[in-house]
């Protein structure tokens, strides 16, 4: 079994490198089912959920290569007809962006219902209304969802109950290739999917409003494989803004859009860390001694729900009592419990978890229960005396990449131990 070993109580310093945005690459590679020809994603993050969205792709008929950092990514021989196999699509809730590229390029597709790490259910409602409200027929039936459409998605005006990431990526999508406008209404407005709609546009999609609540798509007859480059992941550099601000010392990010992560930073700041940013970079300098402060999730341009677990570990070392309520997932407070196991005093009541910084935290041998829990675990490790051991490595490994190569490059103590 392979365990993350982290000494804590070191303080870091030096300068990282934040990869390409994991949650915009994934709806990215999708995107290219739309034309054929070579599409070339570039600053593509070697990851697991890179790895298997490119080997649901190929089973699709698709060829996919890496260059470096950069993907190649070949659909003239896509197929229409060909399931996407379940145990790939169950491994990562991603893999269902494909289904509005196949369904307007081929008219017809079928699929296992999606995967991924475990916090909570989010139902996949929202595609599929968006989906039959431009004419497609769903039939859902023994963990399967069918989806065809008899001649070609007709444009229609789609209002989402909740502005979901995913839904707003695979009707934008999917509308590129429909007869007709769309008008997607309270749509996510998320970085992501203004990345997205930059490569849609530069292969020929007509699409307005990307980044608010209104997107705007004119459909069009086809599609051309085009050039991109993923914007940085803002998620990762939140991540290690945290780690710095756990572990105390001063680390530059580069790589780095700051006006991508303004909640985090504007909390950051409040709890007392020093977050100095330029056009491309952030440098974050912490003395260790933090505040406490009231975070609650909310949809982007709210603090984003992909950085409550970190921000609920740095918190356990703050001066008094913080206050964290997520508003996103139901069930996204899993690593309260391995939290406490490093002496962590945190309460959970519904969608608020009230956390008591502790003087110290003790190493301790724990596990992640998903992506960012795992990111929360190492925070704490950073913070905590002596020696933490963390397994399920393989939910870290699905969103950042080098992790230890590049927390050992800013002075930390970690190691992968296999047994």
């Amino acid at each position: 079994m392979r365990k993350l070993i982290v000494e804590g109580g070191r303080p870091l310093s030096g300068s990282v490198t934040i990869s390409g945005a994991k949650n915009a690459v994934l709806p990215l590679i999708a995107a290219t089912i739309l034309a054929d020809g070579t599409s070339v994603i570039h600053d593509v993050p070697h990851l697991s959920d890179v790895g298997t969205m490119n080997e649901l792709m190929k089973f699709l008929g698709a060829h996919c290569s890496f260059e470096g950092s950069s993907l190649h990514i070949d659909t003239t021989g896509l197929r229409g007809d060909k399931e996407a196999p379940g145990e790939l699509v169950r491994k990562m809730r991603a893999s269902f962006l494909v289904m509005g590229p196949l369904l307007a390029r081929r008219g017809y597709v079928r699929m296992s219902l999606p995967g991924g790490c475990a916090i909570g259910a989010r139902p996949i409602d929202l595609h599929l209304k968006g989906f039959e409200a431009m004419g497609a027929e769903i039939n859902m039936g023994r963990g399967y969802v069918e989806a065809k459409v008899r001649r070609a998605l007709k444009g229609n005006r789609i209002y989402l109950d909740f502005p979901s990431v995913g839904a707003t990526e695979n009707l934008m999508m999917a509308a590129s290739l429909a007869e007709g406008t769309t008008l997607i209404g309270n749509a996510a407005q998320e970085p992501e999917i203004i990345d997205l709609a930059n490569l849609l546009s530069v292969m020929g999609a007509r699409i307005k409003g990307a980044g608010t609540s209104i997107i705007r798509i004119e459909g069009v007859k086809q599609l051309k494989a085009a050039q991109h480059t993923v914007i940085p992941d803002r998620i990762e550099a939140g991540s290690y803004m945290i780690f710095a601000a756990a572990a105390g010392g001063t680390v530059r990010l580069n790589n780095v859009i700051p006006e991508h992560m303004q909640p985090l930073i504007a909390k950051l700041r409040e709890a007392g860390v020093k977050v100095a940013c330029g056009d491309d970079c952030a440098i974050v300098e912490s003395d260790g001694m933090l505040e406490p402060v009231a975070v609650k999730t909310l949809p982007y341009p709210g603090f984003p729900t992909d950085m409550q677990a970190q921000m609920m570990a740095l918190l356990t070392r703050a001066r008094g009592t913080s206050l964290v309520t997520e508003t996103v997932f139901e069930n996204r407070f899993m690593h309260a419990e391995e939290l406490r196991k490093m002496g962590a005093d945190i309460t959970v009541d519904g969608h608020t978890a009230t956390v008591n910084g502790v003087s110290r935290l003790h190493g301790a041998a724990v596990s992640a229960t998903d992506l960012r829990a795992g990111a929360a675990l190492i925070t704490a490790a950073l913070m905590a005396e002596g020696r933490s051991e963390i397994g399920e490595l393989q939910h870290i490994e699905r969103g950042y990449e080098r992790i230890v190569e590049k927390l050992q490059g800013i002075g930390a103590d970690v190691y992968i131990h296999e047994d």
